[in-house]
This record gives structure tokens, C-alpha cells and sequence, in this order.
């Protein structure tokens, strides 16, 4: 890759309007990264075998576990098989190495980051946001914004709840400066690119259609491929393929973590040895 990334984005899910979502980011030359459960337990419909694959053919697809269940309120092994068979029966639909995963809901524990990590995935997604950096640990990748009308008081909440404070303050200065929340989008779009970082954006489809935010999602994209050369949108696995960052399970515990049987990750087992953040 000869330039360095400036824009991603993700849209989770599966929800059979992705299919339109590809389309709108196919006209503006965006790529895009969809997460995609094989059932979801909520009771909303996913894409069929055969769409997941239309999808694969032109953008990279990742996991939502087997059916977008938020890990952090499930038993141990329970999680493991959410994780573990969504891979495995996604990667049987599409035909191909399933790479990414991400955290339904963005819940998550130490644990499971370690379990993502056993089951083969070389990154995971989170849905911390305000962020326009590329310093991250690869089973902990943020954003930057939802493309979803959410109020200044969600923006500062989220904030002050998902840590990495001074990474995102200038990001949420600039989200603090309007009411309306596009104009706060189009400003941190502005703020990325004025200091070369990475602009994440994330959405569900079904929001899109629920809040009739076609146009201006159309609109959105059409400055970024305006503002964002070609080379420089990309897909997440491209984030991790340039990223500084170290793993979340790096340093003096990657030993430590290589060590661990597998069998403690299926059974959930695994007792944590640090406090946890998240």
C-alpha cells in the first residue's frame, strides 16, 4: 500500500439491507469491512448464504459470532463456541479465511479478547469511538463515529466510560461544538484529515432505513471520496496490516498467553491476572 490508510469503515450485523449499503458504497469507490452474524438472537432477519457471499466477492466480511450474542453475559465456554463456530460457519458460507471479528454490542472482557485471538482472528473491533489514531492493540481496534444521530451528552458519556482520554480529546472537542450531529461528523471527518489520521466511521443498515439516512450517508460518503484519495480507503484488516500498535496480549504476556492451553478457553477457564478496563 503506497499511501497510508485515511478511511475505513464497518457495518454490523447482517441485516439483509447491507446489500443496499454495498451498492451506496460501491457508487462512491468505498470499501468497506461487514460483520456478519449467522443468527441473530434478537430476532432480526441476517443475510442468506448466498448474499453473505455476494458481499465477500467485493468487500471483506468478519465474524459477529454465530448468533450476536453480547459475550460478556455468557459462560465462559459458551462464548468460546459464539466465537469459535461463528468463525468456522462463516468461513463455510463465504468460502474463504474469515480475519476479523467484532465484539457484539462492543461488550466484551478480557477473556474473550483472548479467546478471539485462539480462534485464529487476527484482529478484533470494538465500538469505542473518537478516535483518529493508529495506535491500537489489534483485538481492540476503535472508531471514530456511528453513523447514527446520537446527542453531544452519548458522545461525552462514551468517552468518559471507554478510556484512552487523551488519544480522543481533541475528537471530542470538535463533537462538542454543534447540536445538530452531522455537522459534528462532518467536523471530526475534517479534524482526520487536517491531522492525517484514520477516520472510522461504523452503522447498522437497519438504522439507516429506520431513520431514512440514505441521503445523508450518500452525501457523507461523497465528501470522503472527494477529500480521501482511492488507495486511501481501505479495509480494517488493512488498519492492522500498518499499525504500530502491539497486541493487547503483547509484551512480556505473549509468552505467557502462547503457554495457555486451548482447553482453558474452551471450557472458560481462564482466570484473569489483570484488572480489566472495559
Amino acid at each position: 500500500m503506497s499511501a497510508l490508510p485515511r478511511f475505513s469503515m464497518s457495518v454490523d450485523d447482517g441485516h439483509p439491507l447491507d446489500l443496499r449499503m454495498a451498492d451506496l458504497l460501491q457508487s462512491h469507490g468505498i470499501k468497506a469491512t461487514f460483520y456478519l452474524p449467522l443468527a441473530n438472537q434478537e430476532g432480526a432477519p441476517v443475510l442468506s448464504p448466498a448474499s453473505m457471499r455476494q458481499l465477500a466477492q467485493t468487500f471483506e466480511v468478519g465474524s459477529h459470532t454465530r448468533s450476536h450474542r453480547f459475550l460478556n453475559t455468557l459462560p465462559g465456554a459458551e462464548a468460546w463456541r459464539e466465537i469459535v463456530d461463528g468463525k468456522q460457519q462463516l468461513q463455510d458460507q463465504i468460502g474463504e479465511e474469515v480475519e476479523g471479528f467484532c465484539y457484539p454490542g462492543g461488550r466484551y472482557q478480557h477473556i474473550h479478547k483472548l479467546q478471539v485471538r485462539s480462534a485464529g482472528f487476527r484482529y478484533a473491533r470494538t465500538t469505542q469511538n473518537l478516535r483518529i489514531d493508529m495506535k491500537f492493540p489489534v483485538y481492540e481496534m476503535p472508531t471514530t463515529a456511528q453513523f447514527y444521530p446520537h446527542t453531544r451528552t452519548v458522545f461525552f458519556r462514551n468517552f468518559i466510560s471507554q478510556r484512552h482520554w487523551t488519544k480522543r480529546r481533541a475528537a471530542l472537542s470538535v463533537s462538542m461544538t454543534a447540536d445538530d450531529w452531522l455537522i459534528r461528523l462532518y467536523a471530526l471527518l475534517d479534524l482526520s484529515i487536517a491531522r492525517q489520521g484514520v477516520f472510522h466511521l461504523w452503522c447498522h443498515s437497519i438504522d439507516i432505513e429506520k431513520l431514512q439516512l440514505w441521503n445523508q450517508l450518500d452525501t457523507f460518503l461523497r465528501r470522503v471520496a472527494d477529500y480521501i484519495g482511492t488507495e486511501q480507503r481501505v479495509y480494517n484488516r488493512d488498519l492492522i496490516a500498518v499499525s504500530a500498535a502491539v497486541s493487547t496480549v503483547g509484551g512480556s504476556q505473549q509468552s505467557a498467553v502462547k503457554a495457555i492451553n486451548v482447553n482453558a478457553f474452551k471450557a472458560g477457564e481462564l482466570k484473569r491476572e489483570e484488572s480489566d478496563a472495559n
